[in-house]
């Protein structure tokens, strides 16, 4: 009985932290399109229509594992685009949707790897400025 509940003690706080720990990248996935007209390109784009969901988590802190994907347009260490999958199977190779994908800007540097590494920031919603990603992620730290 001695050794149950030693046993108890030490891993009860560790299988609490893994059981509250949240994928978000499904939940992130939880959009729909809407076809607008868009009068400075002039044509129809899709629009982003949020799910409940989604929107809770605006202005959240969430924690999410993936990849730095190397872009012209992000260049520096505290501002990059972020995946759920690697380089080779990510939204800008065609392998996955944009919902996949969010833009990075750190607190402090962020070194490149081809390895997978987990981020922490301010999750923040774009429904309207095409020339962004959907999916913007602020404040953020590496979580080690």
């Amino acid at each position: 009985m001695k050794h149950i509940l030693v046993f108890y003690i030490i891993l009860f706080p560790i299988l609490s932290y893994c059981q509250n720990k949240v994928n978000y990248w499904p939940i992130l996935a939880k959009i729909s399109y809407k076809k607008e007209y868009d009068e400075l390109l002039g044509i129809k784009i899709d629009r982003p229509i949020f799910s409940n969901e989604v929107k809770g988590l605006e202005r959240k802190v969430v924690q999410l594992k993936g990849y730095i994907i190397p872009t012209d347009g992000f260049k520096s260490h505290q501002e990059f685009v972020f995946s759920a999958f690697p380089y080779s199977m990510c939204f800008f190779c065609g392998q996955a949707g944009p919902e996949t994908v969010l833009e990075v800007k750190a607190k402090k540097p962020i070194l490149f790897t081809s390895e997978q590494i987990e981020i922490k920031g301010i999750l923040v919603l774009n429904k309207s400025d095409i020339n962004r990603l959907m999916y913007q992620l602020i404040e953020v730290e590496e979580v080690k």
